[in-house]
């Protein structure tokens, strides 16, 4: 893996991306930016969602800026109406639509309440569109509509979300537990994801934890795992479960568990899109205590923030990502030399 600043590394492009929860596109256009390139959203006719680039071709006027009409997207500027394979359909004013009155459209598809787009110039591959078998389903309770505009690098986030070490430091009033600083990380790496996880037996039980449930004096043993499918679906899983017993799914559900996604869309060079939604097996109807998980929830990820955005901006200060490397990196390097070996090959098929 290249110790070069992250900032300067390149995206994998044939991948579904997060753009949006399918609530925030309604009767207008919603500007956003994926991977350098700015994207017009909108309703289609047919109850779907439309990407096009976010640029008029007549006057370069931004198309976020028009209007939706009859499942289109109008410019704001001219009134060209475009539909959502990117064709000119009306030109007000003339009869005739120049053949260079089109725009480029974007594979666009909806999964766990949000819009998902095709990135790249390959075929899309509906394969890589995440899944989660607890969504939906009874015994789960869901919170989700999670955003934050992160002013970091996506790899930023990456290695963030792979190191279990950081939350005894940074997280102290949530999810952090001082027990753990001392317990090994297990890694395990597949095709396309790493996972990183340890066991702590015989633990107090987090700040979380205590507000979930009444555990009086009494211990617990604690796993929290850190999964990454790259490049951009993060999965923590914790679970908190009476000390002893096997660890069996069916005895981890006789704990706490949590199940926390983060969908990493980047922006640009230096700034991500952090979507997250959250799935837990306990208190399910429990209003007051879902407020007060999301703001929990909310506090992690903004102290994760603060510290990748300063992270970004002394990656570009001195051109590089870091001068030593300690045992805890082991399962966030892994991931990111695993994300280069994908953009190498990528990067390899498109000019073969």
């Amino acid at each position: 893996m290249t110790e070069i600043a992250d900032y300067k590394q390149a995206f994998i492009r044939n991948n579904w991306y997060a753009a949006a929860w399918r609530r925030e596109i309604d009767t207008r256009p919603l500007a956003r930016t994926i991977l350098g390139e700015r994207l017009a959203l909108f309703p289609t006719k047919e109850g779907g969602i439309g990407a096009l680039k976010d640029q008029c071709p007549h006057r370069l006027a931004p198309l976020s800026m028009g209007e939706c009409i009859d499942g289109g997207l109008r410019c704001g500027y001219h009134g060209l109406l475009f539909n959502a394979s990117g064709a000119c359909i009306n030109v007000p004013g003339q009869d005739f639509i120049p053949t260079t009155a089109k725009v480029k459209s974007y594979p666009v598809r909806e999964r766990l309440g949000l819009v998902w787009v095709w990135m790249g110039d390959a075929e899309p591959d509906e394969s890589r569109l995440p899944s989660i078998p607890q969504h939906g389903e009874p015994g789960w309770a869901l919170l989700q509509d999670g955003y934050q505009h992160h002013a970091a690098n996506y790899r930023i986030e990456i290695e963030n979300l792979m190191d279990p070490a950081h939350t005894t430091y940074l997280h102290k009033q949530t999810i952090g537990n001082p027990a753990a600083k001392d317990v090994p990380v297990q890694v395990e790496r597949n095709e396309r994801s790493i996972s990183a996880f340890r066991w702590m037996e015989r633990t107090p039980p987090s700040p979380f934890d205590k507000q979930s449930r009444d555990f009086g004096d009494g211990l617990v043993d604690r796993m929290v795992s850190f999964s990454f499918e790259l490049p951009g679906v993060s999965f923590v899983e914790v679970c908190s479960m009476p000390t002893g017993l096997d660890k069996t799914e069916d005895n981890k559900n006789l704990g706490l568990r949590t199940l926390s996604y983060k969908f990493l869309t980047p922006e640009d060079e230096r700034h991500t899109h952090f979507f997250w939604l959250h799935l837990r097996n306990h208190r399910l109807d429990d209003t007051a205590y879902e407020q007060q998980l999301r703001a929990g929830l909310e506090k992690t990820y903004v102290e994760d923030n603060q510290v990748a955005s300063a992270i970004q901006i002394e990656q570009e200060r001195c051109g590089k990502r870091q001068f030593t490397g300690l045992k805890i990196d082991h399962a966030p390097t892994m991931a990111l030399r695993l994300l280069d070996t994908m953009i190498a090959d990528e990067q390899a098929t498109a000019v073969a």
